[in-house]
């Protein structure tokens, strides 16, 4: 089987659209869109890559921000357009995240690439992802990138649900290091700060935030649930206290990678030809 096949018959079985309705899924939901918050102007057009069912497009658009969404997946889409209101300023295009060839450079404001790292494996598709992220967003203006990480993986998959024996086997994890590991089969491509570090490293842009977006809920999902409303409001307020700490970043299985792009395409073709694949 090619990755897009396994993604297919992942997505065509999950619950994509309700993944961030839940009390610990909407931990990572209302993180990420606080951030977004921060930098919002009116008039901001904005690109999501990989929008999924369209949980952040649909958001942003009904605030009335132009809203341009890619998703590879069919199945994603019909549902993307299902939730499609009258009169939101949004489109959906079918396309893949390392090829925007039909955008144009410099268009956005924001730009969010909040799934396609998720389920990249190879470092020449990681690379391309960024580029294009990179490339239709407008001298100024900011990227939003989302990872999953590796040790939050060996510590709920592996150790408290008591398969790490079966990672170690099939997985051929490190038993030194406990290093990021995944497959496509996998479906989730697996990384530490490191790897998300050495990726920006090479882009023409300047980090303003790394963030836990969920931080420790996906771990305590159950307490999560089950709390009263005014503890659920005390932790969120705990956990976006500290979702920027370095020394809370390696627990959360998601995070938030946001930077500035710093250079217009015209100087970085010059620097680094081409930033388009």
């Amino acid at each position: 089987m090619e990755a897009k096949d396994y993604l297919v018959d992942y997505y065509e079985k999950y619950d994509e659209d309700g993944r961030l309705l839940s009390r610990h899924g909407m931990v990572e939901y209302m993180t990420t869109m606080k951030y977004v918050e921060k930098y919002l102007r009116p008039g901001m057009r904005i690109m999501e890559i990989g929008a999924a069912t369209g949980r952040y497009s649909h958001a942003l658009a009904r605030r009335g921000y132009r809203v341009d969404a890619v998703e590879l997946l069919e199945h994603n889409i019909k549902i993307f357009q299902k939730n499609t209101v009258k009169g939101e300023p949004v489109t959906i295009t079918q396309g893949n995240a390392t090829d925007l060839s039909d955008f144009e450079d410099g268009a956005y404001d924001i730009t969010l690439l909040l799934g396609p790292m998720y389920h990249l494996f190879t470092e020449e598709d990681k690379r391309k992802a960024l580029s294009e992220a990179v490339r239709v967003t407008k001298k100024g203006g900011v990227i939003f990138a989302a990872y999953c990480m590796g040790d939050a993986a060996v510590l709920t998959y592996g150790f408290i649900r008591g398969e790490i024996y079966n990672l170690i086997e099939k997985c051929k994890v490190d038993t030194e290091t406990f290093a990021a590991f995944s497959q496509p089969w996998d479906i989730f491509a697996l990384c530490r700060k490191e790897d998300i570090d050495r990726l920006r490293s090479e882009l023409p842009v300047k980090q303003l935030h790394f963030v836990a977006s969920d931080g420790y809920a996906n771990h305590m999902r159950e307490a999560l649930d089950k709390m009263d409303d005014r503890m659920y409001e005390l932790y969120l307020k705990y956990h976006l206290a500290v979702c920027e700490r370095q020394d809370m970043i390696g627990y959360s299985h998601h995070t938030l990678d946001i930077f500035r792009k710093e250079q217009d395409n015209e100087r970085i073709g010059q620097k680094n030809r081409p930033l388009r694949s």
